[in-house]
């Protein structure tokens, strides 16, 4: 089951913590998004196993952009 990780608000993505394979705990950070000068951490919604990256650092994203899946 694939659990999506999205954008919560309009941004920038600073920083992408995590890559493809690896293993996160839930409420671990994933990237970081900037948005309204302040930085926002992204947090796995879940543990899982990172399966999909959909965005690199300096990206534009929009609210509820899937940013990552999980596995």
């Amino acid at each position: 089951m694939s659990v999506e990780v999205t954008a919560p608000m309009p941004g920038t993505i600073l920083k992408v913590l995590v890559n493809v394979g690896d293993q996160v705990k839930e409420d671990e950070e994933m990237c970081i998004l900037e948005a309204m000068k302040m930085e926002n951490p992204i947090y796995a919604p879940s543990d899982g196993k990172v399966v999909e990256i959909r965005v690199e650092e300096n990206d534009k994203v929009d609210t509820d952009q899937v940013l990552m899946v999980l596995e």
